[in-house]
């Protein structure tokens, strides 16, 4: 992720939690799709208090998502390809 030297301290502090290049590649494919939401929100919203917020709601997510593959992964059940009704879309 970019350093966003330009932006509010929040939104730079909050952004770097978002990087995922450390993360094994099992992990790694989950989190850039957060990755790459959470960059696309910072270009093109100002900063202001809500995007914080939406970013730090997002990174909660994306903790969760990273922690159900880990384990899914450890368990051996992890998921190749969509489930649920939107499958095939």
């Amino acid at each position: 992720m970019r350093t966003w030297s330009d932006r509010h301290p929040a939104t730079r502090d909050i952004a770097r939690h978002f990087n995922y290049e450390h993360l094994p590649q099992e992990l790694r494919d989950v989190s850039q799709q957060f990755h790459d939401l959470a960059e696309h929100l910072i270009v093109v919203l100002p900063d202001s208090p809500e995007l914080t917020a939406g970013l730090r709601k997002l990174l909660e997510a994306k903790d969760c998502a990273v922690r159900a593959r880990k384990a899914a992964h450890d368990d051996g059940t992890a998921a190749t390809e969509p489930t649920g009704s939107r499958a095939g879309e």
